[in-house]
């Protein structure tokens, strides 16, 4: 279900009677999954639709209740679902954050201006992030990462690579430059959270960084230590192996950096073995 056609009245009605809030319509944030809206007591409101099968793999409304504050996430008020046929609604109030993402959609093609300390603040709530208890598995472009996926996506592109990730930790899963903000760093969107191999946030980011190669490197140099094990080296090359299969009306100016940085990484990999 695409949020970004239609009124989606109906959503946005059982959203105001369950939660008890006013949105304002005209500040809507339409996106392919999701969409949110500010509150009449200055929160802000994501409703989401989606089967109930990919509902169920994704875990419960309580995501980022469960994350300390040093994730640097916005703080979780209440949240609701309800069905309606095959569709499982589902909305959450939270904290309103009013600083600008760094990039508003699509592709990132300059390097934005980040101090040292806001790439201090991202690595360290990253490493919060992989001390939290949780036996939910992270689920990027709504299902589920496991070894299947990522040993199938690799060896479409690359089919003599062995793929298997032996690390894994907790991950953010969707962490690209449309869902960090400066300038101080907040990390949005939480509900594809749970467990990924190693390096999973540091390499999307690597991979989303690419059309701007001082980007990508400063990201491999934040994350060196999980981008330079063999789980993160698999990481990266699975975000370019996504990138190829989508074609280059979907990387755009991603496409030729990820294919180079690609031969690289089969190289070191096949060097280093399994």
């Amino acid at each position: 279900m695409d949020l970004r056609s239609g009124s989606q009245a109906e959503l946005i009605a059982t959203a105001e009677r369950a939660l008890g809030v006013t949105l304002a319509l005209d500040q809507a944030v339409r996106k392919r999954r999701s969409l949110g809206l500010p509150t009449n007591r200055d929160t802000w409101v994501r409703i989401s639709a989606c089967s109930t099968e990919v509902a169920a793999e994704r875990g419960g409304l309580e995501a980022t209740a469960a994350l300390p504050t040093e994730t640097r996430h916005p703080r979780w008020y209440q949240g609701i679902c309800w069905r309606d046929g095959d569709l499982l609604g589902r909305a959450e109030e939270t904290e309103r954050v009013t600083e600008p993402v760094i990039c508003s959609g699509g592709v990132l093609t300059h390097a934005p201006e980040l101090p040292e300390m806001w790439w201090q603040h991202l690595a360290e709530a990253l490493t919060t992030l992989g001390t939290v208890p949780t036996a939910r598995v992270a689920t990027p472009h709504t299902r589920p990462i496991t070894q299947r996926r990522m040993t199938e996506t690799i060896q479409a592109m690359f089919p003599d690579v062995d793929a298997i990730t032996e690390e894994w930790t907790v991950a953010h899963a969707d962490l690209s430059w449309v869902n960090l903000t400066a300038p101080s760093c907040r990390l949005l969107d939480w509900e594809d959270f749970g467990l990924a191999p190693r390096g999973w946030d540091a390499a999307t980011l690597w991979a989303n960084s690419l059309a701007v190669p001082d980007l990508a490197e400063r990201v491999q140099q934040v994350f060196a230590a999980d981008l330079g094990s063999r789980t993160g080296l698999v990481c990266q090359l699975y975000a370019c192996a996504e990138l190829l299969a989508a074609g280059e009306d979907y990387a755009g100016p991603l496409a030729e950096p990820a294919r180079a940085a690609a031969d690289g990484l089969v190289t070191a990999l096949s060097w280093r073995g399994p």
